[in-house]
């Protein structure tokens, strides 16, 4: 079994981009099965289901979605075996910028959208920094010098990563992005994060709605920079 977990910022053309991939790699002979991970709700799964492949979906409702997709990685391989497929791709929403979904046996592939701005490359943090692929998307609607600027950021932010230029309506890259997972790490053993994930809970996390200070505790940064420890 093959992982590839599929990363990045709402509406940067994550599942037009898997579909297109997903299609390219039944021709080459493959099977693939796709788990998409959501906050609250979605009917990208009825998208997915064109293609008649494996579909199953996961809606992280109020714990962070990419602390969902990595708590049930065992769960959704052990899915994805018992469809009988080869390949494994986990669409998650990705939402926080601080947390990176990827384990040490995937293919870690970030999207992002060309047209949010030259410098959002630098405001991803490891959901770009410590991915393989980072697939932009929209650039059909910006000028080449923009396109080129903003690789440029990628490649700042990123500088191993192998970057591909998609776009999810014509599908261009998707036989690209279809290769490179093909030739991915097999998800087996034991798995470790790329990145460590954030500090600690505190009790925002909880549940504690009162926004004074004097109600909080665990790690704390304040508007200065300064970091402490509030609690027993």
């Amino acid at each position: 079994m093959r992982l590839a977990v599929v990363a990045g910022t709402p509406g940067s053309g994550k599942t037009s981009v898997l579909m297109h991939t997903a299609r390219a790699l039944q021709e080459a002979g493959l099977r693939p099965a796709v788990v998409k991970i959501d906050c609250l709700w979605t009917e990208d799964d009825q998208r997915f289901s064109r293609l008649d492949i494996p579909v199953r979906v996961g809606l992280s409702k109020d714990m962070c979605p990419d602390h969902f997709s990595i708590y049930n990685v065992d769960d959704m391989l052990d899915w994805a075996t018992a469809e009988g497929a080869d390949i494994l791709l986990n669409e998650t929403a990705g939402l926080c910028l601080r947390c990176a979904p990827y384990p040490d046996r995937a293919l870690a592939i970030c999207v992002i959208d060309v047209t949010t701005g030259p410098n959002t490359p630098l405001k991803v943090g490891p959901l770009l920094t410590t991915a393989d692929v980072v697939v932009m998307t929209k650039g059909d609607l910006v000028s080449q010098a923009e396109r080129e600027v903003f690789r440029e950021r990628v490649l700042e932010a990123n500088p191993r990563s192998r970057i591909i230029e998609a776009n999810g309506l014509s599908g261009k890259g998707a036989t690209e992005l279809a290769t490179m997972i093909r030739c991915g790490p097999e998800a087996e053993g034991e798995m470790l994060l790329r990145h460590n994930p954030p500090l600690s809970i505190c009790t925002l996390c909880t549940g504690e709605l009162r926004v004074a200070k004097a109600y909080h505790r665990g790690v704390l940064r304040h508007l200065d920079g300064f970091m402490e420890y509030q609690g027993e």
